[in-house]
């Protein structure tokens, strides 16, 4: 049981790797720093499930940007599937940023 916890963390650690390589096209950060991503849980079956927002409901990429990381975890070795819903609840917020993303855009 604990060898498969561990490489459930990871896998885990993969997918997050892989959604640090999507960028919003109009913020230099990544989507994972930028907090947009709630929360990652992977099946049985090593299905990806991604919850993730956008920093505003009327974003210009709300159509591009949740298949880019779909996409990106899709690539992973050993996921087998990935589907990434789209939620506005809780709102987005700066507070979500990691230290990181606000350092790079000058709030810290």
């Amino acid at each position: 049981m604990i060898n498969a916890d561990i490489q459930e963390n990871a896998l885990e650690q993969q997918v997050i790797e892989a959604i640090k390589t999507v960028y919003d096209p109009e913020i230099p950060v990544n989507v994972y720093d930028l907090g947009l991503i709630y929360d990652i849980t992977i099946d049985a079956g090593h299905k990806a499930h991604i919850r993730m927002t956008l920093t505003a409901p009327a974003c210009p990429v709300a159509g591009t940007l949740p298949g880019q990381v779909e996409s990106a975890v899709k690539q992973i070795e050993g996921i087998e599937d990935a589907e990434v819903e789209l939620v506005w609840d809780p709102p987005w917020s700066q507070d979500r940023m990691s230290e990181e993303a606000q350092l790079a855009l000058g709030l810290l």
